[in-house]
């Protein structure tokens, strides 16, 4: 195909549930005559109905015009037949997620719309290489993946499979920018960009779990620090664990079976006790009720405990901010540390980053586990949190560990350091790369393995969990902020601890060593 142009083409959504009515919705507002079908009868007219409601409370809460609102519900008509919608010069598939299902229906359409009709899919997780198979035009069929709600949720996914047209795709990436959307492209492959990035963030709360190294709260506290809106148990019992359970076996099957994706023992357990979340009550948290917040303890004064000797080791990004929130300590409190304590040396030389206070270690994690690392040895999780916030600021829950050959008194001493620092030390057990650390490094993996593999650009990653699901960067950003070298370092110490597949890796990220 040629160039095409969609701006002012007439719009079939099929399917009138809440993602179908809220593409309608888009559609129609960015001024296009939209045509809505559902094969359940009066199913159209009643989202029709809805959707001029909630409308109606905008107007009403002066969030829209009347004015907007009534041209937006008179470019949206019910339609009873698909034949009524011949003139379509773009379908918009919004039905159930089934692979049989979608193929038939764009099997029919092609009966009735022009040869030029361009047809897009909503499907999140099907191969849109295979729901074009035995289609006459297969080069026309993209995928147009949104995300809920639509109005308001600004990605979307424009998936090409094996014979989709570039000129189709373009078309549909500029279209989707007319209607107000950050649009990224995307090779069909299981899982898109977001649902594919996305299973670490659940993945390793859930190996953690498995492993009784902490409890949901405090993981989700953690997460919670460096930005995220939702911690991943919160989330899961949002989403349910019957659909998020449901999406990680089919990325896991797809990806023929790679142990990167393998879905948690866990999870299954608690589908098949029907301990799905919120919409059954009881998940991780129990409902209704917001999920319990960590315990948090109030500061401590900040005055330095009394030492003789200590040292920040390593350098970089975070050796900084560690320093600077200890110099700002110093400073709060200079009569006393003055007095007390000899003056904080830098071994910037060091290999591992961290305070040393009379021959004891606090060290950020590397991926191994403290009690590898020696005897009075405390570890804690990457400070993420530090990169935008104000030193020596109160961070939120940091996570912390101990070898177990370390003494009580440098424990308890560790803890206080990290309030020192500004953090709300959470004890969890000995186990390699912590919360923060190992979740961020097997997003960055992900991520870099979908570039390796054509899935996306690094920028079309960025953008896609950042707008997708919120995260607060995206997985190039982080690696920006941290560097290839700890985070490779990261993922072989977690490889050597499991010996297995799954913290493999990515020749991509390897490549980047060269480069950093």
């Amino acid at each position: 195909m040629s160039t095409i142009d969609l701006n002012h083409t007439p719009v079939l959504v099929v399917g009138a549930g809440i993602m179908g009515a809220g593409i309608a919705q888009v559609a129609a507002q960015a001024g296009h005559k939209v045509m809505l079908y559902d094969a359940r009868d009066g199913a159209a007219t009643q989202a029709h109905e809805k959707l001029a409601g909630s409308l109606q409370a905008l107007v009403a809460k002066g969030k829209l015009s009347a004015d907007a609102v009534a041209r937006t519900l008179s470019n949206i008509e019910a339609v009873a037949s698909l034949e009524e919608a011949a003139g379509a010069g773009l379908v918009v598939e919004a039905i159930v997620e089934k692979l049989d299902a979608k193929r038939g229906l764009f099997r029919d359409l092609e009966a009735i719309v022009s040869t030029g009709c361009v047809l897009a899919t909503n499907t999140s997780s099907i191969s849109v290489t295979a729901i074009a198979n035995g289609l006459k035009h297969p080069d026309r069929l993209v995928g147009m993946h949104f995300f809920n709600p639509v109005p308001l949720m600004k990605l979307v996914e424009v998936v090409s499979g094996l014979q989709t047209d570039a000129a189709v795709a373009q078309a549909i990436f500029a279209l989707s920018e007319r209607w107000g959307k950050v649009a990224v492209h995307a090779r069909s492959t299981p899982g898109f960009i977001v649902n594919r990035i996305a299973r670490p963030y659940y993945a390793e709360t859930l190996a953690l779990l498995q492993e009784q190294a902490a409890k949901p709260a405090t993981l989700d506290a953690c997460l919670r620090a460096i930005g995220f809106r939702m911690g991943p148990c919160e989330l899961m019992d949002l989403i349910g664990h019957d659909t998020n359970f449901s999406v990680t076996q089919s990325v896991y099957e797809a990806n023929f079976f790679d142990k990167r994706y393998r879905p948690s023992l866990i999870q299954r357990e608690m589908v098949d006790g029907g301990l799905l979340g919120r919409k059954s009550g009881q998940g991780f948290y129990r409902y209704p009720g917001d999920a319990p917040q960590t315990a948090t303890s109030p500061l401590i004064a900040l005055a330095l405990p009394p030492v003789t000797d200590w040292c920040l080791h390593g350098s970089g990004v975070f050796a900084d901010l560690l320093y600077q929130a200890l110099t700002t300590t110093i400073s709060v409190n200079a009569d006393k540390a003055q007095s007390t304590s000899p003056a904080l040396r830098r071994a910037p030389q060091s290999e591992w980053i961290g305070l040393e206070v009379d021959g004891a270690q606090l060290r950020l994690t590397d991926g191994r586990c403290a009690s590898q690392l020696g005897d009075n040895v405390c570890v804690f999780d990457l400070p993420l949190q530090s990169s935008g916030s104000h030193a020596g600021a109160a961070q939120g829950a940091l996570a912390w560990t101990a070898s177990s050959r370390a003494s009580e008194a440098w424990m308890q001493q560790s803890a206080l350091w990290l309030q020192v620092l500004g953090f709300q030390p959470q004890r969890v057990a000995d186990t390699p790369g912590l919360v923060v650390a190992r979740t961020i490094a097997m997003l960055v993996n992900e991520g870099s393995d979908a570039v390796h593999q054509g899935v996306c650009n690094e920028q079309a990653a960025d953008a896609a969990m950042k707008l997708g699901v919120n995260y607060p960067a995206g997985p190039f950003e982080w690696l920006s902020i941290w560097g290839a070298a700890p985070v490779c370092t990261l993922l072989d110490a977690l490889d050597a601890h499991y010996r297995g597949e799954r913290y493999r890796v990515s020749p991509y990220l390897r490549q980047r060593l060269w480069k950093d």
